[in-house]
C-alpha cells in the first residue's frame, strides 16, 4: 500500500464528513468558474480599434437628438457612422422572454459592424427594403423556433405606440450567424425608421452614435472634436472607444470584478475555516495511529507530507468538480439559449487560477494539522486520550 492509497483511505474514512466538505468546496469553485467566465465575457467583448461611440455625457440611458448623428458623421476622420436605440424588448413573457433588441439605421449599421454581421445577401437586402424587417441571432431563432418570413410580435417595456400598445409586429428577414463572444451578432435588430414613426414619445431621438475612424491614431482627435462641438449645449456628449462604452453599458449590472472578488472571496474564507478546523479534528482523532506509524518507522516528514496530501487531494477534487459543474452549467444555459452564440462561455483561463487557489487552499488548511503530526512524539501520541 503506497502513500497515495493511505491518503485516499484516510480522507474517505468518514464518507459523510468528506462529502459535506467536498460539496462546500464544489459550490465555491462553481461560483468562481461561472462569475469569472461572466467577467471574462464582458472584458473580451468583440471590438475594433477604430470603432468608437458617442453618447450623452450624463449616461447611456439619456438620448440624443438625431441631428447629433449627422454632425458626428460629417466630422473629419470619421469613415462611417450609425446610430442605435435600446428597445427594451421581450417576447410574450417579460420575465422569461427578454431579448436584446436594438433599433438601428440598417445600411450604415451593417457597415460599421460588418466584421460581426455576416448575413446572407438575400436576407440583407430584405432587411434594407422592408421597414418592418427584423434580424435575429441564430441561437435565439433556434430557441424560439422562428423561421425566415415569419411575422413575430415583440413587446417593449420602455416604449409604447400612439394607440397605447406596447407590441410591434416584425417580419423575420434573416438569421444572424454566430459571431465572436459578446459581438453584435448576439443582438436582435429592428429598423429605426419604423420604430421612430410609431413610438408615442422620444421621437427623433437616438441612444448613441457608433462610428469607425479612418485610423486608430485619429481616435483621440476625433473624440475631442465631437465633444467640443456639443460642449455647453443642452445635449453634451462623451465620446470613447467601444471597449470603454461596453464596460459602461454593462456597469448597470454592477462592478462585476468587485462582485466576483467579494462573493468568491467570502466563500473561500468560510471554506478555509471549515476545512481547516475539520482537518485538525480529523488528525486529532488519529493521534494514536500517528504514534503507531512513527513506531513502525514512518518518518515525521513522511507523515507531514501525507497529511498535507489529504488536504490537497480534498481541495483539488472539490475544485475540479466545481469547475466541471461551472462548465456544465454554462453549457446548459447556452443550450437553453439555442446552442452556439451564447454570450457567456466557460473561460479556459479559469482553470489555471482555480488550480492555484486549490493548491493554496489545500496547503493553508493542511499546514497546521500536518505540523502538529510532524512534531508529535510517540510517547505523547500514546498518552493522549
Amino acid at each position: 500500500m503506497n502513500d497515495l492509497t493511505l491518503m485516499r483511505k484516510n480522507l474517505f474514512r468518514k464518507p459523510m464528513r468528506t462529502t459535506l466538505l467536498l460539496i462546500s468546496i464544489f459550490i465555491a469553485f462553481l461560483m468562481f468558474g461561472v462569475m469569472v467566465s461572466f467577467d471574462r465575457a464582458i472584458s473580451n467583448f468583440s471590438t475594433l480599434p477604430t470603432r468608437m461611440v458617442t453618447m450623452s455625457r450624463i449616461n447611456f440611458t439619456e438620448t440624443l437628438p438625431i441631428a447629433h448623428y449627422d454632425s458626428v458623421a460629417r466630422t473629419e476622420g470619421v469613415a462611417v457612422a450609425t446610430h442605435t436605440n435600446w428597445f427594451g424588448g421581450y417576447y410574450r413573457d417579460p420575465a422569461k422572454g427578454f431579448l436584446p433588441v436594438f433599433a438601428v439605421e440598417p445600411e450604415s449599421y451593417l457597415k460599421v459592424y460588418a466584421d460581426d454581421l455576416r448575413i446572407p445577401a438575400a436576407q440583407r437586402e430584405t432587411f434594407l427594403k422592408d421597414r418592418t424587417a427584423m434580424l435575429v441571432p441564430e441561437a435565439i431563432a433556434k430557441r424560439l423556433q422562428w423561421h425566415v418570413g415569419q411575422r413575430i410580435p415583440l413587446n417593449s417595456n420602455i416604449y409604447s405606440q400612439a394607440d397605447g400598445s406596447h407590441t410591434w409586429a416584425f417580419t423575420l428577414a434573416g438569421i444572424i450567424p454566430p459571431g465572436p463572444t459578446g459581438s453584435r451578432a448576439n443582438n436582435v435588430l429592428i429598423r429605426y425608421d419604423y420604430f421612430n414613426e410609431t413610438i408615442s414619445f422620444g421621437r427623433d431621438r437616438i441612444g448613441w452614435v457608433a462610428f469607425l475612424t479612418t485610423s486608430a491614431k485619429l481616435n483621440d482627435k476625433v473624440a475631442h472634436a465631437i465633444d467640443a462641438r456639443f460642449a455647453n449645449s443642452s445635449d453634451e456628449t462623451s465620446t470613447q472607444d467601444e471597449a470603454a462604452f461596453t464596460k459602461g453599458f454593462t456597469a448597470q449590472f454592477g462592478d462585476i470584478a468587485l462582485v466576483v472578488t467579494l462573493v468568491v472571496g467570502a466563500a473561500f474564507a468560510a471554506i478555509l475555516l471549515i476545512v481547516g478546523t475539520t482537518m485538525a479534528l480529523a488528525v486529532r482523532e488519529r493521534t494514536r495511529e500517528v504514534g503507531v506509524m512513527k513506531t513502525l518507522g514512518f518518518s515525521s516528514g513522511r507523515i507531514l507530507r501525507m497529511v498535507l496530501g489529504e488536504s490537497l487531494l480534498l481541495a483539488l477534487l472539490g475544485g475540479g468538480l466545481g469547475l466541471l459543474g461551472a462548465d456544465g452549467l454554462l453549457a446548459l444555459l447556452a443550450k437553453i439559449g439555442g446552442g452556439r452564440g451564447s454570450p457567456i462561455e466557460f473561460a479556459p483561463s479559469v482553470i489555471g487560477w482555480a488550480a492555484l487557489i486549490a493548491l493554496v487552499l489545500g496547503l493553508i488548511t493542511g499546514f497546521a494539522p500536518a505540523l502538529g503530526a510532524y512534531r508529535m512524539r510517540i510517547t505523547d501520541a500514546f498518552g493522549r486520550r
